[in-house]
């Protein structure tokens, strides 16, 4: 629980909490400067989905005071959601026992019974980045937002189509074709030859000649052979070798491991 972290915490201001499985456009300056002009013992940041019956819909007024939850609605009541991102007042330790507990279900009613607790409503993308399909979602909605906020972040040239995200330290041979949706870590190294789309590579992988890799996440100091094929959501652990000339369809491949033959449907390599 949040009770753990007190001592770092509790030095009389307010701290963020996040939820590690969503992403957004974080506007943590806005919110502090709402918070306090609430003079708010916590404030949660809420975002507009199109179905609301799937989520705990928040109500409040046009000040963003909240007066209640409602847990998956049956009939319209409205459409902001918890976008899982809150700022919190050192006060709300004291409502905090030293037992697991939950926030949201246990200590935001209480501090919405005595008229402390707002929301301000999210500018911008939002996702859920709990499954490897929705992180890449996710991702496309984060370049495409670094796109408009700061495009000067992106890759550009005649290799790279749509928005792409190198990191300075990664090598990329010739005749490569990146993108779009791609996101590349520090310290990799992309051969002659090689196709990415919708993917992410993170620090330290190898991409081998004239591979194609499409909608997946290889895992940290990886390393992908020559003329592979790889798609349909795969995701790769650290250290894992994918060997010469073989396909991967949605394979799930645990770390430090080497895969020498061709996955024709989806699999988990333990």
């Amino acid at each position: 629980p949040i009770k753990l972290a007190e001592d770092p915490l509790n030095d009389g201001e307010p701290f963020f909490v996040l939820n590690s499985d969503v992403a957004c456009d974080y506007p943590f300056e806005k919110m502090l400067a709402f918070h306090r002009s609430r003079d708010a013992e916590a404030t949660i940041l809420v975002t507009k989905v199109e179905d609301p019956s799937k989520f705990g819909v928040v109500i409040y007024d046009e000040q963003g005071k909240i007066s209640s939850f409602v847990e998956k609605p049956q009939k319209f009541v409205g459409n902001r959601i918890n976008a899982g991102v809150y700022l919190l007042s050192p006060g709300v330790f004291e409502r905090i026992p030293m037992k697991p507990t939950s926030i949201e279900k246990e200590i935001f009613p209480k501090i919405c019974d005595g008229g402390k607790l707002f929301c301000q409503e999210l500018e911008g993308y939002w996702a859920d980045i709990g499954q490897p399909k929705d992180y890449l979602a996710g991702q496309r909605l984060h370049l495409a937002s670094l796109r408009q906020r700061k495009p000067e972040l992106l890759s550009s040239g005649p290799e790279f189509i749509g928005n792409v995200l190198v990191d300075k330290s990664a090598s990329i041979g010739s005749k490569c074709r990146i993108g779009p949706d791609v996101v590349i870590g520090p310290g990799c190294v992309i051969d002659d030859g090689v196709r990415l789309s919708k993917c992410t590579l993170l620090p330290g992988v190898k991409v081998k000649s004239h591979s194609w890799i499409s909608l997946t996440i290889v895992g940290w100091n990886s390393t992908i052979g020559e003329w592979v094929r790889i798609e349909n959501n795969s995701v790769f652990g650290e250290d894992v070798t994918i060997k010469d000339e073989l396909y991967i369809n949605g394979g799930i491949v645990l770390p430090h491991k080497s895969v020498a033959r061709d996955l024709f449907k989806p699999e988990i390599v333990m």
